[in-house]
């Protein structure tokens, strides 16, 4: 009996051990520096960022063409949806966003995005001259996509994002075609909802373009470089209402980040609602490189005429890098 029982462990356990290390393969061990595009990672957004990004399985607005395309037929029945947000990131370097939803019947929602991340000007330095080389460098990248999400059954959504990625740094530039891919199954309980999403799903490519590099020798050409990866993302994420009365509500999600190129994290958010007019936001992300304190917002829904009017502000801190601030509106056109 007991030879049967190591029997089985070998041929059983083991390979449901290799196939959770192919899900997971290096959970907890960071894997930094082995992507580039490091760009898609910014959050777009004040709810996601007061919620530690803790939001695939509620977004319902357009930042839903970021986070999971299934949510985009999530909402109201808004025939247009316009979001436009910002964000401060480190040392002084900014992104803007811009998205909107458009309702094409009961079931079907098509979006359109455009995120632009500014970096200013830089200083170049070489291993030679760490004190610069008298010369500036600029680095411009941005992604503009376009979205398609239908609901199959009262409980169960999908949507696709297509976006094409760019990214240049003094005369050298990559291009590349991405695609997100998002679920979203609605339970009746509590107002529970889970969802999935593969985000930044695409080829590695190769630069192309001219980069001069000065050495003690003299100047040199770069013409010559190695495929980039782009920063991969599978989530899985879990929300549902932890308590809803009259006119308030409080509302718990939690979401497990698999990054291809850096530590698993996981995320914790809270979101407190007041007469469907206040909103209060915290939330964490464990098993980050560099900690700060819990994040925290706010939402304002402004009801009109002919719509609604959303402001959403949210405060990231990271110890050693700083302040993240984001905010932003979204306009719902009846």
């Amino acid at each position: 009996m007991k030879n049967k029982s190591l029997l089985f462990l070998f041929l059983f356990a083991n390979p449901l051990y290799n196939a959770f290390a192919q899900v997971l393969p290096t959970f907890g061990n960071s894997r930094s520096g082995t992507s580039g595009m490091q760009f898609l990672k910014v959050w777009p957004d004040g709810r996601s960022g007061a919620l530690a990004g803790a939001v695939i399985a509620l977004v319902d607005d357009p930042s839903a063409a970021y986070w999971n395309p299934a949510g985009l037929v999530k909402g109201d029945t808004a025939k247009v949806k316009v979001q436009i947000s910002t964000t401060r990131y480190f040392v002084n370097t900014s992104q803007s966003w811009v998205s909107a939803v458009f309702n094409k019947g009961k079931y079907t929602k098509f979006g359109i995005s455009l995120a632009y991340n500014d970096f200013g000007s830089m200083m170049e330095t070489t291993e030679f001259q760490p004190f610069g080389t008298g010369r500036t460098i600029n680095m411009n990248s941005w992604t503009i996509g376009s979205s398609y999400a239908r609901t199959l059954t009262d409980f169960f959504s999908f949507g696709i994002n297509m976006k094409l990625a760019h990214e240049g740094l003094a005369g050298v530039t990559v291009n590349n075609l991405l695609f997100d891919f998002g679920l979203r199954y609605d339970l009746d309980i509590r107002n529970a909802r889970f969802a999935v999403t593969i985000n930044n799903f695409g080829a590695n490519v190769k630069p192309n373009g001219q980069m001069e590099v000065l050495k003690f020798s003299g100047q040199s050409d770069i013409t010559n470089y190695q495929r980039v990866s782009v920063p991969a993302v599978f989530r899985l994420g879990f929300a549902m209402d932890v308590w809803r009365g009259n006119n308030q509500f409080m509302l718990g999600t939690a979401q497990l980040n698999h990054y291809s190129d850096n530590n698993e994290t996981f995320s914790m958010g809270l979101e407190y609602g007041w007469h469907k007019l206040l909103y209060l936001r915290t939330g964490y992300e464990f098993g980050v490189d560099e900690g700060g304190f819990p994040s925290a917002g706010f939402g304002l829904k402004l009801q009109k005429r002919k719509g609604s009017l959303n402001i959403d502000y949210g405060f990231c801190n990271k110890f050693k890098l700083g302040n993240i601030h984001r905010i932003g509106l979204t306009w719902s056109m009846k």
